[in-house]
């Protein structure tokens, strides 16, 4: 059986085979994948729910095709964190996308990935991904006016994933993109992490001009609900390609251009900590 409670008293609980398919310790953390009852494979980093085969859409489409479809033509994209291979997965659905540059720092999570997640790992081999198995920190300190779109799939704010929510990291990153470019961070749960939510949002806000949050469940993340954050200096949260967009729609199990244009009506006590 895995448990995960959060800080709050509350969490998840998911049936799962006693012994673990894959559990090593890297430098960083413990990295495992265990097979559960009805969910499919799961990862976990640390003991906390990373993703599961079953339920992992919510999570990657969310965070790639809001930003991507509010983007005219991403050509140019980097992912920090999400070594999975999720969300460059959906990155590669929308056919501008020339290059992903994957920087993740763990290459366990790589590799346990690529051998028990096939479904969501399955392209990271695709020639347009280049991998960078390094620290985040250090590898957008020197990128300039280079990608249209970053996506910051990270784990939460702490151990290997603390660094990825400062001030100087949140300018680092916005310093990497072109004049119309979009980050999206994954911005934690507003219900389970709100204290976390709340200064990542008033340094978001320090570094962009607009910083949007948007909402969506994930099943088996504790609280149930999640937050990103739409960030620019320029670009709009419309879509920019509706051709593009209802291409992304009809493959998709999530997203559709609807639940974009609504995804950003969220609720009061989200305003509120996303001020």
């Amino acid at each position: 059986m895995y448990k995960e409670i959060t800080p709050g008293g509350f969490g998840i609980a998911i049936e799962t085979d006693e012994t673990p398919l894959y559990s090593k310790q890297s430098k960083f953390q413990k990295v495992e994948i265990l097979k559960s009852k009805g969910l499919g494979n799961i990862l976990t980093l640390d003991g906390l729910m990373m993703t599961t085969v079953e339920d992992e859409f919510f999570y990657h489409e969310m965070i790639a095709h809001i930003p991507l479809c509010s983007h005219k033509n991403p050509e140019n994209v980097l992912v920090i964190g999400g070594g999975d291979g999720g969300t460059v997965r959906e990155v590669l659905k929308h056919e501008c996308v020339k290059n992903i540059d994957l920087c993740e720092i763990d290459a366990l999570v790589i590799e346990a990935s690529k051998e028990f997640l096939p479904s969501i790992a399955g392209k990271l081999d695709d020639k347009r991904v280049n991998i960078y198995v390094e620290d985040a920190i250090e590898f957008i300190k020197n990128k300039k006016n280079l990608y249209d779109v970053v996506l910051i799939d990270s784990t939460d704010p702490m151990g290997p994933g603390v660094g990825l929510f400062t001030e100087e990291f949140y300018t680092n990153v916005k310093n990497s993109l072109k004049p119309d470019g979009i980050v999206t961070p994954q911005s934690e749960s507003p219900f389970a992490n709100k204290k976390e939510m709340k200064n990542m949002y008033l340094l978001l806000h320090k570094v962009f001009k607009t910083v949007l949050p948007y909402c969506g469940s994930i099943p088996t993340y504790p609280a149930g609900y999640w937050s990103f954050a739409f960030c620019t200096d320029s670009n709009d949260n419309t879509i920019k390609d509706i051709r593009r967009a209802k291409k992304i729609e009809n493959g998709a199990k999530l997203y559709n251009t609807e639940l974009h244009k609504g995804v950003f009506a969220v609720p009061n006590f989200v305003r509120e900590l996303a001020k």
